[in-house]
């Protein structure tokens, strides 16, 4: 029935800490909420996904239709620390390979998120600690995707963070869109790059 078709949502819980819980829109990868309650991040679904659909379709990105507002949580996974920092929850989901065309508009949307990222760095000076994070999370993904350790990264946070941008960018357009992890690396490296986007512009965590 028309306005009540169901849109799946996955919450990973123990970020920043334990702190943060996330939710994600099956259907966008990168689409995605931060706060400190589950109900509260899955309850705030529709209009993310609203203000991300909005934000594809300003780049000139084909958007999907939804049909109704009735997301719900179909799967939850902790992030996990370990010696090399966090490990981000991995859904059921993510086991599926995108298709070619998917693919391809994902790694545009993530060079979209790139840019809103730099964007937001050129207006605001960003906590190095909250940079250092972002790109220690891209080398993790890269490293998962099967990328070669790189030389050392520059010490500067913002440098460090464009080079360990283009380490993943080069993991993910090697790997394709058949390798395990790709859609997980991209659902998340789209999602932290908008979430320190907007927390650069003083609009969230």
């Amino acid at each position: 029935m028309a306005g009540t078709m169901p849109h799946a949502i996955f919450i990973e819980t123990g970020l920043d800490g334990g702190a943060t819980v996330a939710a994600y829109a099956a259907e966008l990868p990168g689409c995605a909420t931060f706060g400190s309650d589950p109900d509260e991040v899955a309850a705030s679904m529709p209009d993310r996904v609203t203000a991300f659909t909005a934000w594809l379709r300003g780049a000139g990105e084909p958007v999907p239709a939804f049909i109704g507002d009735n997301w719900y949580e179909v799967e939850r996974a902790p992030a996990s620390a370990t010696g090399a920092g966090v490990r981000r929850a991995a859904f059921s989901l993510d086991d599926l390979s995108p298709s070619d065309d998917e693919f391809a508009a994902w790694m545009r949307w993530l060079e979209q998120a790139r840019e809103e990222l730099a964007a937001a760095l050129d207006t605001t000076e960003a906590d190095a600690a909250r940079l250092r994070a972002v790109s220690d999370q891209d080398l993790r993904l890269a490293a998962e995707l099967g990328a070669a350790s790189e030389e050392t990264l520059p010490e500067d946070p913002v440098d460090r963070l464009y080079a360990a941008r283009d380490v993943l960018t080069d993991a993910l357009a090697d790997a394709g869109p058949s390798h395990d992890g790709v859609r997980r690396a991209l659902r998340l490296a789209i999602a932290d790059d908008l979430r320190l986007a907007d927390a650069l512009r003083g609009g969230g965590s």
